[in-house]
């Protein structure tokens, strides 16, 4: 055994032990944040187990009193209980056992300290599974496993048990007690540079009252059954010595250890990464709102279907024709198709069908998912308000059209399995609505990123929650009385923003539809009146049975339906009850214009900004703060650096016309300015003048296809600081990725469009 890191923790507060078992939930179930060479684990199975005792005690003496010598161990958790081991059984928090006799108190102490450290996670009795997917283990074999395991134990494997038990090699175990299990998958990912693609399994053992965690590799043997592997085990142990608090990463047997690089890293990257990883996630004490990601598909199926339309729609993001960041964009959408072609794969499955989905995008925008997921085999269409320049790229079995979409009784799809709206705006809490009245068996898949209500923006009504949050309750809340369960998830895409809503069936049968129908009309009739205030008047908070009808499915439902209920009767009163009218579903809804108004001072005129910059730089110029240093060419030149001014300060140097136009853009000043990039710097509010000497390490560390197009654009605009700067520019011409002069300008590449297949 071999301690291969070690770290103390400070100022840990209130937060251990159960913080520590907080961030061992974090490494068994999402390693992939510490091991970016993992896509995730699968937690298949937990339950309770033993371990062997190779000698019983004598009747003098107790584990209790030798409990009591060494102090509190690591697992006593307060009575509040934080995130940790569950026990399968026990009795209430609290439970006093200084009136019963010694050893069945330290039983009961036992059991508290379990309930203490509990996390509602796991199932009681016999090996379990947490879900049924592919791959998962019989009860039967589960068990023939464990006891195998612990047969060696008992046989003379003493320094395994040791080692699992926290004793020393020549010390006996402590009494038997109960220990939490796991069954955990492991899965690597799908990658042309690691070869590695197989999932492994481990078992993992929690002793929540020694504060250890002992990693134990599975591997199979020649007739085809898991055994446990004695090399690569590991142990994360808490510890605590007068006051302080320790994570330690030991390693059973050090000789033996095959490092892989993926699932197995070298000893140094648990000692290290991972150590700081546990000490930094043990203090945090962050409760997340949200679930992991991809917890409705299967994540092996995921990886694999994500790396292989990477690598076949790569090539997307060097033709990339529009303004926004291709790696972004592009790699984004493929994530979204590999969810979305993993939740239809897995759909057909469970109803037994054959035929591929069919899909309308609302909205698509650029129309790359509609693209993925026609190339894909699945039938569909996407419908934007506004035609991108990409679109004549994509082949004829790419079906996108320019149009507006207003919510009535003639933008249904009838003939349509999904509806899609991934970042659509002001659809977004439409598209519930659409896809429950476009038929029956219609479902939909939602990404909202901008917060919008059924007419204008959404507005805020629970200082409780982040406005994202609340704003996914809202969407939720409209899919449920839209009469559809909800299911939430998250995914893997690089956005701030990514977590979908998914209605996959429906909560009444087919022959309640006109009632239900009826509540959708008298919901969103309501919601008219919620977030529009008089102007001056602040929206009131929500009532307790608001709250109560947005916090979830079953509880909600009753007090959804008297919301509804009772603001659709007020509104009734005073606006006249009668059947729907023609037209759209709510007056006032209005799609964006399919000319987008630029507001972000790139459509104001070129004499004007320019005045702006030279006035803001002559102004930060007067500072006269001279900076000596070398370029890199390696001569010493000093030049003007200027001083730093707040943008309030800036301000009040412009004259009220200008302050009058800037005011018009989004943004104002500051937009304009970091527009204006070659030459200002704006950082926490305070404008600087550019030192492109501080620019040397920028260019090189940039993603391949950035640094190409850093590279087309060289020379093609003439050089500010060349132009107008009293010392001239602080780089030499060779240096200077802009042109010193007319003779040095060169015209800009233009991409030739590619048709894409």
């Amino acid at each position: 055994m071999a301690e291969v890191g070690r770290t103390g923790i400070s100022y840990p507060g209130a937060l251990l032990p159960q913080g520590f078992w907080a961030a061992v939930e974090v490494w068994l179930e999402r390693p992939q944040v510490a091991n970016k060479r993992l896509c995730g684990a699968r937690l298949e199975a937990r339950w309770s187990a033993a371990l062997p005792c190779a000698e019983a005690r004598g009747p003098g003496t107790s584990a209790g009193s030798e409990q009591k010598e060494r102090g509190p161990g690591p697992g006593q958790g307060s009575p509040g209980g934080g995130p940790g081991p569950r026990s399968l059984s026990g009795p209430e928090q609290g439970t006093a056992c200084c009136e019963l006799e010694e050893a069945q108190g330290q039983c009961q102490q036992e059991e508290a300290q379990r309930e203490a450290a509990s996390v509602p996670l796991r199932d009681s009795g016999h090996p379990g599974h947490a879900e049924g997917r592919e791959g998962d283990f019989p009860a039967a074999d589960l068990d023939s496993l464990w006891e195998d395991f612990s047969r060696s134990l008992a046989r003379g494997n003493s320094e395994m048990l040791a080692f699992l038990t926290s004793s020393g090699a020549g010390s006996q175990p402590e009494a038997q007690r109960e220990l939490d299990v796991v069954l955990r998958t492991v899965i690597p990912k799908t990658s042309p540079h690691c070869p590695l693609t197989t999932p492994r399994r481990e078992i993992v053992v929690q002793d929540v009252l020694n504060g250890t965690v002992t990693f134990l590799p599975l591997e199979e043997d020649d007739e085809g059954n898991l055994k446990v592997k004695m090399s690569n085990v590991y142990q994360i142990q808490l510890s605590h010595s007068k006051e302080e608090w320790f994570i330690s990463v030991l390693i059973f047997c050090p000789e033996r250890w095959h490092s892989d690089g993926i699932v197995y890293p070298k000893p140094t990257w648990l000692g290290e990464e991972l150590l700081a990883k546990l000490a930094k996630w043990s203090v945090e004490n962050k409760k997340t709102d949200f679930k992991s990601t991809l917890s409705l598909i299967s994540i092996m199926k995921y990886s694999k279907a994500y790396q292989e339309l990477k690598e076949k729609y790569k090539e997307m993001v060097k033709v990339w024709p529009e303004v926004t960041d291709p790696e972004k964009f592009v790699y984004e959408d493929v994530a979204i198709a590999a969810y979305l072609l993993i939740l239809w794969e897995e759909e057909r499955a469970e109803r037994g069908l054959t035929a591929r989905q069919s899909f309308v995008d609302l909205g698509c925008g650029n129309g790359l998912l509609v693209h993925i997921l026609s190339s894909e085999g699945h039938p569909g269409r996407g419908i934007d308000v506004r035609r991108r320049k990409i679109w004549d790229m994509y082949g004829p079995q790419t079906q996108l059209e320019e149009d507006a979409i207003t919510p009535n009784d003639k933008t249904l799809f009838p003939d349509v399995d999904w509806l899609i709206g991934n970042h659509s705006d002001e659809l977004t809490p439409w598209i519930p609505v659409i896809a429950a009245r476009s038929s029956y068996n219609c479902r939909f898949f939602v990404l909202p990123c901008c917060f919008f209500d059924f007419v204008g923006r959404y507005s805020r009504r629970q200082s409780k929650k982040t406005q994202y949050r609340e704003y996914l309750d809202f969407i939720k809340e409209v899919g449920f009385t839209c009469g559809f369960h909800v299911d939430e998830d998250c995914l893997r895409i690089p956005s701030t923003k990514r977590v979908c809503l998914v209605g996959k069936s429906r909560t009444y049968p087919s022959s309640r539809e006109a009632s239900v129908d009826e509540k959708r009309t008298q919901y969103i009739k309501s919601r008219r009146g919620c977030p529009v205030s008089p102007p001056g008047q602040e929206l009131s908070p929500s009532p307790p049975w608001v709250a109560a009808g947005s916090a979830g499915h079953c509880d909600g439902q009753q007090a959804l339906d008297a919301r509804v209920g009772c603001v659709a009767r007020a509104w009734a009163a005073e606006h006249g009850a009668g059947p729907q009218a023609e037209g759209p579903w709510l007056p006032g809804f209005h799609p964006r214009e399919k000319a987008e108004r630029v507001r972000n001072c790139a459509a104001l005129p070129r004499d004007f900004i320019d005045q702006v910059v030279l006035q803001v730089a002559n102004l930060l110029l007067g500072g006269k703060q001279l900076n000596t240093r070398s370029s890199r060419n390696g001569s010493l030149k000093t030049w003007n650096g200027g001083e730093s001014l707040s943008l309030a300060e800036v301000a009040n140097e412009l004259d009220t016309e200008t302050l009058r136009r800037l005011k018009r853009e989004c943004g104002g000043l500051q937009t304009l300015l970091r527009n204006s990039h070659q030459v200002f710097q704006v950082v926490n509010g305070r404008v600087h003048i550019r030192d492109w000497r501080e620019e040397t390490l920028w260019k090189t560390k940039q993603p391949e296809a950035k640094q190409r197009l850093l590279s087309e654009a060289c020379k093609t605009r003439l050089c500010w600081f060349f132009m107008h700067h009293p010392d001239g520019c602080a780089l030499s011409t060779d240096c200077c990725p802009f042109a010193h002069g007319p003779a040095e300008l060169r015209p800009p590449r233009t991409t030739p469009r590619k048709k894409i297949s």
